[in-house]
């Protein structure tokens, strides 16, 4: 009987090639509930292999076990498009020699397609698959829903594992990834915790100051000229970015229009969206919850796609270039519309684009909620501490005390005027926050690069400085 199962990751490890100064890669559909990058680190560790670049398409505080090994030399350099505040503080304060990069969702695949971050062994996590590697996230006791961030891995990578807790007779129907691109199958205990993989629901926001500014972003999207049959939307799974999307619902199903698609990131809300047809189909590269797992797995109208699909900049084409409206959030936006999701207010490291500035750049209209302020810190700033998405790609910041309108939108400005909506100054909203906050102190100088912002089309956004934890 043909198969490619061996017994341990060790073994796939050693069949794989594995050597110092390689890059290996993993992805991150099971989320916060994910064992494999750390089992499989641990495994490198222990036989010795150093000096490793980890491309991962997210890494969560789950993950904080790789920091030991970035100390321990078996990890040189780390290519993401996402960094959690757990593992992001360490990088913050100096802790890689190396900076480390930053893509985005459309960015990392367009990379690794191209040979600029080639990969070397991949891992992927696979909820099930079957002995010749035929393998998705749609079935098992692990079920995440769409795989659509490994795709680029599978494709392109020398050497592909897939590592799996569940092992269906070949072939496994349905597959996500066929088994033409994997080269071993390794079957363990368990890839992760489904607690942290998926949450049971994703719940509304009961937040005064989110509801405001969702019920506002919608009239927005309402007022834009954008509604209309064929309709295609991109949202979160925040509260005020969720609640735009129930907001948007009642509009859809009073007015009776019927959009083309939602993608994204999908959550339980947007497939109730589907089922109440506002939306013809799901565009889904990740699931959040297991509402959406399991409509993944049984509706036909709800379509797996991969990274390349969903946003790649160097595709012939992506299903962002066919985007109305994008609805994202943000840490900071400065006067001239720049965007930041990658720091706190202090400068570290808390997080990345994902696909923020794919959507702001593929999308018609792009919408910034945020409230005026945060733990008394101003949302608008004169200048943003890292540039995430640039300003020229973002048209209305949408707040509890107003909304802004890039002026390269004078068509849009006068849209939402004529239809009774106010439109401030980005300046006036920044002077409405510092009146309850004061005007913040700027930040102490930062120290040497630590990450660099590499933008969608490969061109360097920004950098990220050293920040230590006494500051």
């Amino acid at each position: 009987m043909n198969t490619k199962l061996v017994k341990t990751i060790r073994e796939a490890i050693t069949l794989a090639g594995l050597k110092d100064g390689m890059t290996i890669s993993f992805h991150h559909h099971l989320r916060n509930g994910d064992y494999v990058l750390n089992l499989v680190m641990d495994e490198i560790a222990a036989m010795g292999i150093r000096d490793l670049t980890v491309n991962a398409s997210a890494l969560f505080d789950a993950h904080a076990p790789l920091l030991d090994h970035i100390r321990n030399r078996v990890v040189r350099k780390v290519q993401t498009n996402y960094i959690s505040a757990g593992i992001g503080r360490h990088i913050s304060a100096g802790l890689m020699d190396e900076p480390v990069e930053y893509r985005t969702h459309g960015g990392r695949p367009r990379d690794i397609a191209l040979g600029i971050t080639p990969i070397d062994v991949a891992f992927i996590a696979a909820p099930c698959s079957d002995r010749m590697g035929n393998c998705t996230g749609k079935y098992g006791r692990s079920a995440c829903g769409s795989l659509g961030y490994a795709f680029p891995d599978a494709m392109y990578a020398k050497k592909v594992i897939v590592i799996t807790d569940e092992l269906a007779e070949y072939p496994l129907t349905g597959w996500s990834i066929p088994e033409i691109y994997v080269d071993y199958v390794v079957q363990i205990d368990a890839i992760g915790d489904p607690a942290g993989i998926v949450s049971g629901t994703t719940r509304m926001t009961r937040n005064p100051v989110a509801l405001v500014m969702a019920h506002t972003a919608a009239r927005v999207i309402q007022n834009s000229g954008l509604l209309h049959d064929g309709f295609s939307f991109q949202t979160g799974a925040g509260g005020a970015t969720l609640a735009t999307a129930m907001y948007l619902k009642q509009i859809m199903l009073r007015d009776q229009i019927h959009g083309s698609y939602a993608q994204g990131g999908i959550t339980g809300y947007l497939v109730d969206m589907l089922n109440e047809g506002c939306f013809r189909a799901l565009l889904d590269v990740q699931c959040f919850d297991l509402k959406a797992a399991a409509s993944i797995r049984d509706n036909p109208n709800h379509c797996e796609v991969g990274a390349a699909q969903y946003a790649s900049a160097g595709a012939k084409s992506s299903i962002m270039d066919s985007l109305d409206v994008a609805v994202l959030g943000a840490t900071e936006i400065d006067t001239d519309f720049n965007v930041n999701v990658h720091t706190d207010s202090s400068g570290r490291i808390m997080g990345g684009s994902g696909g923020h500035s794919d959507a702001a750049a593929g999308s018609k209209l792009s919408i910034i909620t945020a409230p005026l302020f945060r733990g008394r810190l101003p949302i608008v700033r004169d200048h943003v501490n890292c540039i995430s998405t640039p300003g020229k790609d973002i048209d209305v910041l949408v707040t509890q005390a107003g909304i802004a309108v890039n002026p390269r939108r004078e068509d849009l400005r006068e849209r939402l005027t004529q239809a009774g909506m106010q439109v401030l100054e980005i300046t006036r909203l920044r002077a409405l926050a510092e009146q309850i906050t004061g005007t913040p102190a700027p930040l102490p100088p930062a120290g040497r690069v630590i990450a660099k912002v590499i933008g969608r089309d490969g061109t360097l956004l920004d950098t990220i400085g050293e920040r230590k934890e006494e500051e």
